[in-house]
């Protein structure tokens, strides 16, 4: 073990950089099992929370993860490219394609969980989002959690004027080629411009279990406006997603 008596850093964050350090320059791949909370006591020695500890932030950070009974392991879990610009560009849904395929590559995304309530009280925040005259308006409400490699990973859930999605696919858990956005324009409301907010947070317990999230791990908060040429709001969507399986980027011209 390296000389650490200069090092004022907690003792936990030193073992947990080191080990770190490691999984960076492939001393432990994807998949393998990292030292135990015993192994890390006797070669470190420390107490076993402070051992505890280590392992912890490594599973914090989205680096490990626990397998009970077993111990814990390198994540070898690929992190999503998420192109917010090129992923919804019209020639995507009006051609028939899903806005969440162009995150994926050769990956499957899964949707495992899907609840459409036909209409539903916009409430105060949707209603200032979506340009409706009363809190009490009816809205279409769409809420989905996405599975990547056995893992959640996103919660979404859209909000749409109840007159636009009535009648239509938008209001069944399969909403067909290109989603909602060609559902929308096949009745003439076409999205012609979007508007993301981002923002990151420490999750609620009902994220927590959604996204079986480790402790301590921040959530990424993306809101999402979807309006007309006419400058008319037809979709607010939020989208709670696992911060340590996303990348977000965004490519466009100077």
């Amino acid at each position: 073990m390296p000389d650490r008596g200069s090092d004022r850093r907690p003792k936990y964050q030193r073992i947990a950089d080191e080990l770190r350090t490691a999984m960076e320059s492939g001393g432990y791949a994807p998949g393998d099992r990292l030292p135990g909370e015993n192994d890390l006591m006797a070669g470190y020695g420390v107490a076993r929370m402070t051992a505890r500890q280590a392992l912890s932030v490594l599973r914090a950070e989205g680096l490990a993860e626990a397998r009970k009974g077993v111990g814990v392991f390198v994540r070898a879990f690929r992190p999503l490219r998420r192109r917010g610009i090129t992923r919804l560009a019209r020639d995507r849904w009006s051609s028939g394609h899903s806005v969440w395929s162009a995150d994926l590559g050769d990956r499957t995304l899964v949707v495992d969980r899907v609840e459409v309530a036909a209409t539903a009280p916009a409430g105060p925040r949707v209603a200032r989002a979506l340009g409706l005259d009363s809190p009490d308006a009816a809205v279409c409400v769409r809420r989905r959690r996405f599975v990547l490699d056995g893992k959640p990973v996103l919660l979404a859930v859209s909000y749409l004027p109840a007159p636009l999605a009535e009648g239509t696919a938008i209001t069944e858990p399969d909403t067909g080629p290109g989603g909602t956005y060609a559902r929308l324009a096949e009745r003439g409301h076409r999205p012609a411009r979007f508007r993301e907010e981002i923002r990151c947070r420490m999750p609620t317990p009902a994220e927590t279990a959604g996204l079986s999230l480790e402790s301590g791990t921040p959530v990424i908060l993306i809101c999402r406006t979807a309006v007309t040429e006419t400058g008319v709001a037809v979709e607010f969507n939020e989208m709670t997603l696992d911060s340590s399986a996303y990348v977000l980027e965004y490519d466009f011209d100077a």
